[in-house]
């Protein structure tokens, strides 16, 4: 399967907003569900955002109310639309997809640098 790609990452002051894009064949077509995480500098990789083939969508605590994820069907793309962003949203974020008869395969992209000053 091809690799995923991230895009949408940037500089933005507090209180701005950001989306992130995630594209690849079969992101919304052939997915058993999308994840988006991030990762801080020095510290561990952590759970943001999931979006599932029923379009169920799910939040950590820390993004719920501020941050949305979807999807594009038609451009096999999906989004997680970041708003309020805070100083601690700043990570590298990236996307993996779980797919598979059996949702036993997981892909990764490499991920988008997001930073948000105070």
């Amino acid at each position: 399967q091809a690799q995923l790609v991230e895009s949408g990452g940037g500089s933005v002051q507090a209180g701005g907003s950001l989306r992130l894009s995630c594209t690849g064949p079969g992101v919304t077509s052939n997915s058993c569900v999308m994840h988006w995480y991030r990762q801080a500098a020095g510290k561990q990789r952590e759970w943001v955002s999931s979006i599932n083939a029923d379009d169920g969508t799910y939040y950590a605590e820390a993004v719920k109310g501020r941050f949305t994820i979807s999807k594009d069907k038609a451009k096999d793309t999906v989004y997680l639309q970041m708003n309020s962003l805070r100083p601690e949203d700043t990570a590298m974020y990236s996307c993996a997809r779980r797919y598979g008869n059996r949702c036993e395969m997981v892909s990764q992209g490499p991920g988008t640098q997001v930073t948000v000053s105070s």
